[in-house]
C-alpha cells in the first residue's frame, strides 16, 4: 500500500540512521552495564535537555530526532515515519519532504526545550513525524487532486490521527506533548508553502484509500 523505500531515498536514509543510532544506544548502555537504555547515555549521545538552548547546545535540536527511549518507542516512530514519510516523499518530492521533516523537527525541539522541567530530557522523532502529518493535510488540500474522493478521505484520516495524538499526549505525562503540538502546528504552516513544481499523479501503491464501487 506504500511506495518501495527504493523510490523514497530520504525516508529510507532516515529510517536507517535512526535504526543505527538505536543500535549504538543499546551498545553504549550495555557497555555501561545497564540492561535498559541509560539516560546518561542518551544525554551524551544528543538527547534534548532543558538547558540546551541556554547552554548554546543547539545541535541537540537535531540529534534528538535520531534517539529513542526503548524498543517500542523506536519501532512505533519508525513505522509512523515509514507510512507518512514514504507517502509524502513519493507524492511531493524528496526536497520538500526534507524541508518539512527537519523544519518541523527543529521547531518541535525548540518547543520541547522550553517546556522541559529543570533537569529533564527528551528523545524521539515524533515531533518531526507529527510535523509531516500536519503538512500532509494542507499539501493535499492545495494539490491538484484535492477534490478526489481518496484525497478527501485521506485528509479526514490525517485530521483524525492528529487529534488522537494530541489527546493521548495530554493523557500521559511521559509523552512530550510540547514537541508534538509544536511539530504539528509548524507542519500545518509549512504545508501551505506553494509547490514550485506540480506534484506527480499519485500511483496505486501510494494511496490505499479506494472509492466504494
Amino acid at each position: 500500500m506504500f511506495p518501495s523505500l527504493k523510490k523514497t531515498p530520504v525516508t529510507a536514509t532516515l529510517l536507517l540512521l535512526i535504526a543505527a543510532m538505536f543500535g549504538w544506544e543499546s551498545v553504549q548502555s550495555y557497555l555501561n552495564h545497564h540492561a535498559a537504555l541509560d539516560d546518561s547515555v542518551l544525554v551524551a549521545l544528543g538527547a534534548l535537555t532543558a538547558d540546551a538552548l541556554r547552554n548554546g547546545e543547539y545541535w541537540r535540536l537535531l540529534t534528538v530526532m535520531f534517539l529513542h527511549a526503548n524498543v517500542l518507542h523506536w519501532l512505533a516512530n519508525s513505522w509512523a515515519l515509514y507510512q507518512l514519510g514514504s507517502a509524502y516523499e513519493s507524492l511531493f518530492g524528496a526536497r520538500r519532504f526534507l524541508v518539512i521533516y527537519f523544519g518541523t523537527g527543529v521547531c518541535a525541539s525548540i518547543g520541547s526545550a522550553i517546556a522541559l522541567p529543570a533537569g529533564g530530557a527528551s528523545v524521539g522523532a515524533s515531533g518531526a513525524i507529527l510535523g509531516v502529518l500536519g503538512a500532509f493535510i494542507f499539501s493535499i488540500t492545495r494539490s491538484p487532486w484535492r477534490q478526489e474522493r481518496w484525497a478527501r478521505s485521506l485528509v479526514a484520516q490525517l485530521v483524525f490521527w492528529a487529534v488522537v495524538n494530541v489527546v493521548i499526549g495530554f493523557e500521559f505525562e511521559q509523552i512530550d506533548n510540547a514537541a508534538h503540538l509544536t511539530g504539528l502546528a509548524s507542519g500545518l504552516l509549512l504545508g501551505n508553502l506553494p509547490q514550485r513544481i506540480p506534484p506527480p499523479p499519485p500511483s496505486d501503491e501510494v494511496i490505499d484509500v479506494k472509492p466504494s464501487s
